[in-house]
């Protein structure tokens, strides 16, 4: 194969560059590139540090940080040329700048790209959980809006696909915006678990020059409530940790699961053996051939994406688990899934969260769902355990009476007394009364049940968020 005459930064020690195919295993700055503004951040940050300690001049600190700023303006511009044989984003801001500023030979004094890399990431990770957290937030808004709308709704909740019991659609909905407030808190975790500074590990031992790490720390923000620097403890540890990416790519994953769950409902919901919501035309589309489709589809690409989000954790995982202490160069290839993760699960949330105000409930279609009478059955079981009958004998009495009716093949509620006040004494002729559905769902006022003043406080408190 051919050898490359360009020279990495390391190359000091090799008589001939490397092989064309090794620069193309090797770079990573095809998809690290995305970490400029937090490079050039951690390099501004360095160079400060050494002019406090007295590694460098002011001036030559000044003449970094301005050179560093022009390197910025260029790159948003897309007027920065990357070049892959220089491997990464660290390499190609640092030769950009040394080629403009001389000084820019000292920036990388008591600096490895390992301790760099994990400042860059844990910079990254910073600002990468804020931007889902705005987006969760916006999901959750949306599903408030929506429940507020459906406190009136009552539809069939299900077990096992099946008809349960009877809810509000208001209720159910708010059984997602419990799930998405708890992803909200793990994405506070992870970004809480980056907020430590690794800058000054070095490349495994740290290094014999008089740096000032807290310094540091507090320059790039790495600091607690009250504006301690915070650093890491350990410095092989710092370079080689993985923890956060693993824990950043399994809080998407859940966010993933609960947004694929939510889809189907979705997806369920839409469909014409439901009918229980209409999707808005702008989230659907529609057939090639049948020309009647409306088809669910931004609800079923977003199922799909979660697998993709699972998959994400999963490289992660097994690429970590055999890896010595420390750095190893798999490592490289831990930012496309967490990179990756991020882009998808923003994309997934936002669409969510704009489609949501275009649902309308159906409310005959489930007003007709929930008038099955079999949902109330349970409601029959407490009527009796109010009679002291104990439970588990109640609950046989009106499997009974579901046997009775399917026997007779009239709906539950209109057995005719002689015949239901066979199967138990304590039936009394006021038993179909369990069967108005207001009053079923007015009865469960119990904090976390799906009464209407339940609902309601539920929905206020959110609001209040």
């Amino acid at each position: 194969m051919a050898k490359t005459n360009k020279q990495a930064t390391w190359g000091g020690r090799f008589k001939e560059g490397p092989d064309a195919l090794m620069l193309r295993i090797g770079e990573s700055v095809s998809f690290d590139q995305r970490l400029a503004r937090f490079d050039v951040q951690g390099s501004q940050a360095q160079a400060a540090m050494l002019a406090h300690v007295g590694l460098i001049s002011p001036a030559e600190c000044e003449a970094i940080c301005a050179g560093l700023d022009a390197i910025m303006a260029k790159i948003e511009a897309g007027a920065f040329e990357w070049d892959p044989a220089l491997e990464d984003v660290h390499m190609n801001i640092e030769q950009a700048l040394t080629a403009e500023v001389p000084a820019a030979a000292k920036l990388h004094t008591a600096r490895s790209r390992n301790d760099q890399v994990a400042t860059d990431m844990r910079l990254w990770f910073k600002f990468a959980c804020a931007e889902v957290d705005t987006s969760l937030q916006a999901v959750i808004a949306a599903l408030v809006d929506l429940a507020d709308q459906t406190r009136e709704v009552i539809i069939p909740g299900y077990t096992h696909l099946q008809r349960a019991q009877p809810v509000s659609m208001a209720h159910h909905l708010l059984a997602y915006v419990e799930m998405f407030d708890r992803d909200r808190s793990a994405i506070a975790a992870v970004k809480a678990q980056a907020n430590v500074c690794p800058l000054g590990s070095g490349a495994i031992a740290g290094t014999t020059l008089p740096i000032d790490r807290e310094f540091v720390a507090r320059e790039l923000g790495f600091v607690d409530e009250a504006g301690q620097p915070q650093v890491t403890q350990n410095s092989m540890d710092a370079v080689s940790d993985r923890d956060s990416f693993i824990a950043f790519a399994a809080a998407c994953a859940t966010i993933g699961v609960h947004l694929s769950r939510m889809s189907e409902d979705f997806i369920l919901w839409s469909s014409a053996e439901f009918g229980f919501v209409k999707l808005p035309d702008a989230f659907t589309t529609g057939s090639s051939l049948m020309p009647q489709k409306k088809n669910p589809d931004a609800f079923e690409l977003i199922r799909g994406k979660s697998a993709r989000l699972s998959g994400n954790l999963q490289m992660l995982l097994t690429m970590v688990k055999g890896l010595p202490l420390t750095y190893n160069r798999d490592l490289q290839e831990d930012k496309p899934p967490v990179f990756d993760s991020f882009d998808q699960v923003t994309l997934m949330l936002d669409a969510v969260a704009a489609c949501l105000p275009g649902v309308e409930a159906v409310p005959a279609r489930c007003a007709a769902a929930v008038a099955d009478p079999l949902l109330l059955a349970t409601d029959v079981v407490d009527y009796l355990v109010n009679k002291n009958v104990p439970f588990r004998e109640a609950h046989h009495v009106v499997g009974e009476l579901v046997a009775l009716s399917e026997q007779l093949e009239v709906p539950l509620d209109q057995l005719p007394f002689e015949e239901a006040g066979k199967v138990h004494a304590a039936l009394a002729e006021d038993w179909t009364q369990v069967f108005d559905l207001q009053r079923a769902i007015a009865a469960r006022e119990q904090p976390g049940m799906p009464g209407p003043q339940q609902v309601a406080a539920r929905i206020a408190h959110w609001r209040a968020q």
